[in-house]
């Protein structure tokens, strides 16, 4: 119980050495702040450090939402005489910090270390200490229910702060973790809030927190307009030893601008739909090792079962060691998810029996892409599974090695949701894929894009800014992406081939379908009755191609 309120709450106390350390480094680069706000004080430790490091600083604010911790910070600052200290048990969430902030007059600092816990943690634990239910991050419904609306409550807390500190000149430091600092400058810069001087300073969070993720000290000026938006990256709480420049371009992030900016012509379109591997959320009842004529789940069960719904199954730790020769099964109960699965029930009856016996696993799965949903459905599953030939890359790892999967015992090989992949028509097309994306230009590239440190570095967003087409002229290759990638997503009937007239970028017709040429040619034929104002990219459908049996 003690340890679900530690997280509940962020109960993680900064230690003085480092508090010490932070504001010690903000005043020797400048800062004189004249008021000093920690809106998550817990025990005081950013409070007691700058009452040490800024002597002509005469108002300190504290608050935090346990009674216990401001009592006894207050206790420790009435032995302190000649300023102000104003330390008050309130909910950060339940502050309107807008008005508060604007209150405020001289320079500002506003410093601390907000909790690091997500909402879906602090959703499993049923607690209140939760901002009000809102898309602040924008996201659609689709990617709010496959989990990217998970966040950290630190972004929404630094979001809410840089939204009511960016009118006036302050200084923000805060701890917290590198992705979310990424996120929250993300924020900024997209909705062109006024922030400035940025860098992040990485810290050892498992010397001070016990923690192991990748934490940072995030620095922000407010109040002033920066031409680019970018943040600097550095090793420690210093400015000494820069490790790289992160910004964004268009709406994304990159984690390298400069070498981004070198190779930002492969950033294209996709030719390739890129997909993730099947989710089901119960791996101890789905996932299977093979022993004999027997499958063994994975709470050591042994199950004799028909192999019809079985396929081999690869996950981001096979791909990224190379391990790719199947060890494990999965129990796959559709071809997409609209399927009826009671059909199981005749053809599999044996396997039917076993998902009845196990259904209490499967039906109190609490993702809402399981809702309105056949019985013991899956997700992230199509005709793409099936397909023979794929190139796949682990999402979890720093390896960013693409490989190429073809079947196992005559079985198309499948992969967990952790893994990306494309669907290929062939092994000639998979491996020149492959090659395409392991070439030292793409990986360079893919690189430029990648935040290594974040939970799952590679992703299908990431993935799909790789243009395969100038990849290939890049390496000389055209005739090979003239014979492949004119027929790239052929398992997927409504991935469409973008054609740039404009600029004579795309406009290829050696790549065109002939049944698409006609009308690529009456789009780009000159005529006095076509309006000036036409679009410079049509979307020109791909002939759908049959997956084999």
């Amino acid at each position: 119980m003690i340890a679900a309120k530690k997280v509940e709450f962020g109960d993680f106390q900064t230690p003085l050495e480092l508090s010490s350390e932070i504001t010690a480094f903000l005043r020797d680069n400048g800062e004189s702040p004249s008021v000093v706000v920690e809106p998550t004080c817990g025990l005081g430790s950013f409070i007691t450090a700058t009452i040490e490091a800024f002597p002509n600083t005469h108002d300190f604010y504290g608050f935090d939402i346990n009674l216990q911790y401001v009592a006894e910070l207050g206790r420790n600052l009435n032995q302190r005489n000649g300023r102000h200290y104003h330390i008050e048990c309130k909910n950060f969430f339940q502050i309107d910090w807008s008005h508060f902030l604007s209150g405020l007059s001289g320079n500002l600092l506003v410093i601390g270390n907000p909790p690091w816990v997500t909402n879906s943690a602090l959703g499993l634990l049923e607690s209140k200490n939760l901002p009000e239910k809102t898309n602040f991050q924008g996201r659609n419904g689709f990617a709010a229910k496959t989990g990217k609306a998970n966040f950290d409550i630190s972004e929404w807390m630094l979001i809410k702060l840089l939204e009511a500190l960016h009118p006036k000149k302050a200084c923000l430091a805060m701890l917290c973790k590198t992705a979310t600092a990424r996120k929250a400058l993300r924020h900024a810069w997209l909705n062109n809030l006024h922030v400035g001087k940025c860098s992040l300073h990485l810290i050892d969070a498992k010397k001070h927190f016990n923690a192991s993720v990748e934490a940072c000290l995030l620095v922000i000026h407010t109040g002033v307009v920066e031409k680019e938006p970018k943040a600097f990256v550095y090793t420690d709480i210093s400015f000494r030893d820069k490790l790289s420049t992160f910004g964004i371009t268009g709406r994304e992030l990159v984690a390298d601008i400069d070498e981004y900016l070198r190779l930002r012509d492969i950033d294209g379109v996709p030719y390739y739909k890129w997909r993730s591997g099947v989710k089901h959320d119960a791996a101890s009842v789905m996932e299977f090792t093979k022993q004999g004529k027997s499958y063994i789940n994975g709470i050591n069960e042994q199950c004799d079962l028909e192999s019809k719904y079985f396929f081999p199954l690869l996950k981001s730790s096979d791909l990224a060691n190379g391990r790719l020769s199947p060890e494990r099964f999965v129990l796959l109960t559709q071809k997409k998810p609209s399927d009826d699965t009671l059909v199981i029930s005749t053809k599999a009856p044996k396997t039917w029996e076993y998902l009845v016996r196990h259904a209490s696993s499967l039906d109190q799965r609490r993702s809402i892409i399981y809702e309105k949903r056949p019985r013991f459905s899956i997700f992230g599953i199509g005709e793409y599974t099936f397909s023979p030939w794929k190139v796949a890359i682990s999402g979890l790892y720093k390896n960013s090695r693409f490989q190429v999967i073809g079947t196992f015992q005559k079985k198309p090989i499948v992969f967990d949701d952790t893994c990306c992949f494309i669907s290929c028509q062939s092994e000639d097309e998979a491996r020149f894929a492959c090659e395409l994306l392991n070439s030292d230009i793409c990986q360079q590239f893919l690189r430029s894009l990648v935040f290594f440190d974040a939970k799952r570095p590679v992703t299908i967003d990431v993935l799909n800014r790789i243009d395969l087409k100038r990849v290939a002229d890049r390496l000389h290759r055209q005739k090979e992406a003239r014979k492949f990638l004119s027929d790239a997503a052929g398992f997927d009937d409504k991935q469409p081939l973008l054609v740039f007239e404009a600029k004579g970028k795309y406009t290829d017709r050696r790549i065109i379908s002939k049944n698409s040429r006609h009308l690529l040619d009456r789009l780009t034929r000159p005529r006095k009755t076509v309006s000036a104002n036409l679009p410079s990219a049509y979307i020109i459908p791909r002939k759908r191609t049959k997956i084999p049996a």
